[in-house]
């Protein structure tokens, strides 16, 4: 009777509940009946799933940087989608140029195939045929980034750290369009293929066609994932980003040293994201100015509905993200597949609108 009382009262409270749950097995129900009819073979729907995983982990590595930049900060720095776009451009200048430097000319190698320099093709960069190219410009995108996350903050944020969130917040869109044009300046403003997509060797895994690119993202991703775990949870410096998380006046009393608290914050935030966006090419095969750009509402859905502030939940978000945007597309065929990210952002809507603080309830860092 209890149970039943209590399912009366959360049927009064949140009417919506019962619409969401009767789509929610709808779709569920059509999904068996397509498996089950011939409709969806099992290596198609296992293929969306491993694509949303890849996606997801690549979205949920980039949005720790910026729960993390909120948790602590307490600001949204939106500059943080071009972190990753400079983490792509820098590592991928690095890796074109260890790969051909036997062959062609520096500049067309840092300037990533721009103007008279070398087809991708030609360059042939792949995990396979250049594993230490690409590895070496993983290691600089992280470092390049982390550079670029420090000095925006010594010459920006630092100078106005004690103004209020939306003031940080719209310093940090100026430095987005700096960081952004500054790649136009340097590099070029189309779209450009990098990597060498026929010389990656595919796995066939039960009917679901994986290749040697995604194995190495959710292998390094994965890697960074716990490593950021192993940091907040076993070290002293976790915990006192923890504690500035929690409290920062408080923190600040008890010795903790708050500066180096937020230099380790953008260490980390920074890297993570340059990191993201190198892994991010590595997957598409293609690179452009705008790319963090593009992916940072994803990324701010992922953080949002994961419960902004903690850095757990801005891995499940985002791999919940990936994995709607992808599964959705078993009903979105055709023109209709322009519609799979909407469908993400339409479940973020609809889980705020149930647990407005997000999965994790808004736990901060951890």
């Amino acid at each position: 009777m209890e149970l039943y009382a209590r399912g009366q009262q959360l049927l009064r409270d949140q009417p919506g509940l019962v619409v969401v749950a009767v789509a929610a097995m709808l779709l569920v129900g059509d999904l068996f009946g397509k498996l089950l009819g011939g409709g969806l073979t099992a290596a198609r729907f296992g293929g969306f799933v491993w694509d949303g995983l890849v996606i997801g982990l690549l979205i949920g590595l980039a949005g720790i940087g910026l729960s993390l930049t909120y948790s602590i900060l307490g600001f949204a720095n939106f500059a943080h989608g071009d972190y990753i776009s400079w983490g792509a451009f820098s590592g991928w200048a690095v890796a074109y140029l260890l790969a051909g430097i036997d062959r062609y000319a520096a500049g067309g190698l840092l300037l990533i195939g721009a103007g008279d320099g070398p087809a991708p093709g030609d360059v042939g960069v792949s995990i396979t045929n250049t594993p230490g190219s690409i590895l070496a410009g993983l290691v600089v995108a992280v470092g390049f980034t982390i550079g670029v996350s420090l000095l925006v903050d010594r010459l920006v944020y630092r100078p106005i750290r004690e103004a209020d969130g939306i003031t940080l917040l719209i310093a940090s869109i100026g430095v987005a369009f700096v960081l952004r044009y500054l790649i136009v300046f340097f590099f070029y403003s189309g779209r450009q293929g990098v990597t060498d997509i026929s010389r990656v060797p595919s796995y066939d895994i039960g009917g679901v066609v994986i290749n040697a690119h995604e194995l190495t993202i959710v292998a390094i991703a994965l890697a960074l994932m716990v490593g950021v775990h192993l940091l907040l949870q076993r070290s002293k410096l976790g915990k006192a980003m923890r504690a500035m998380a929690d409290n920062r006046d408080l923190a600040q009393v008890t010795g903790i040293p708050v500066e180096g608290v937020i230099r380790t914050t953008w260490i980390l935030g920074g890297g993570l994201a340059g990191a993201a966006g190198y892994l991010v090419v590595l997957t598409q095969g293609t690179i452009a100015y705008d790319l963090g750009w593009l992916l940072l509402l994803l990324i701010f859905a992922a953080v949002i509905m994961g419960g902004i502030g903690s850095v757990y939940g801005a891995i499940v978000g985002g791999l919940v993200i990936g994995l709607a945007s992808r599964l959705s597309l078993i009903w979105l065929t055709g023109d209709l597949s322009s519609f799979a990210e909407p469908v993400a952002f339409g479940l973020m809507i609809f889980v705020l609108l149930f647990r407005p603080e997000g999965i994790f309830g808004g736990v901060s860092t951890a």
